[in-house]
């Protein structure tokens, strides 16, 4: 068999084992993306490797430069490398990406031994410290906005103060008085 019917050959075979795996992304038909271990999990690495044209005689180029593995030292990259360059030794010149791929995943935890996942600080305040930042956060509060046709109808009921003029709302009890009677009518 040549290198490219190998290379096609064990493409349908990922193909069909790793359908509908999230983990399992195929960039194109000779580069490949496998995610071991959860988004979430601080030990979760992006392994991509990729076929030069005569693979599986030679060794695939394994990259642990996605953006995914930004936090992860580059000393734990090369451990991880050098580690994953020793199973591709074992299987040259066979079809070898489920191999690698299932060995990173069972493998997960020796691999990223020595990762320091990154540690969030945390601020300690004293409950005076905090009453001052929710009495100042109190003051920023914004006033109620009004629109031109609202500002207008204030500007014509309002003196040149701005205050309301004395009896303004008795002009609306009159009238409802007026239309529904009061206990002047007897």
């Amino acid at each position: 068999m040549t290198a490219n019917e190998d290379q096609e050959m064990e493409l349908e075979a990922l193909r069909s084992i790793y359908e509908g795996d999230d983990c399992f992304k195929e960039l194109s038909p000779v580069s490949f993306q496998y995610r071991i271990g959860d988004h979430k999990d601080p030990k979760a690495f992006l392994l991509e490797i990729s076929w030069p044209d005569t693979y599986p005689e030679t060794a695939p180029r394994i990259s642990l430069d996605a953006f995914f593995n930004n936090r992860i030292r580059p000393e734990v990259k090369q451990a991880i490398n050098a580690k994953l360059g020793e199973q591709v030794e074992a299987n040259l010149g066979t079809a070898m990406m489920y191999t690698l791929f299932e060995w990173a995943k069972e493998n997960q935890e020796s691999l990223m031994e020595n990762h320091q996942p990154a540690v969030t600080a945390v601020m300690q305040t004293s409950s005076s410290e905090m009453s001052n930042l929710i009495s100042t956060s109190k003051k920023k509060e914004k006033k109620e906005q009004l629109t031109k046709s609202q500002k207008r109808k204030m500007t014509g009921r309002t003196d040149n103060k701005g205050e309301l003029p004395r009896g303004w709302n008795w002009v609306d009890v009159v009238k409802v008085k007026d239309k529904t009677g009061g206990k002047d009518d007897d």
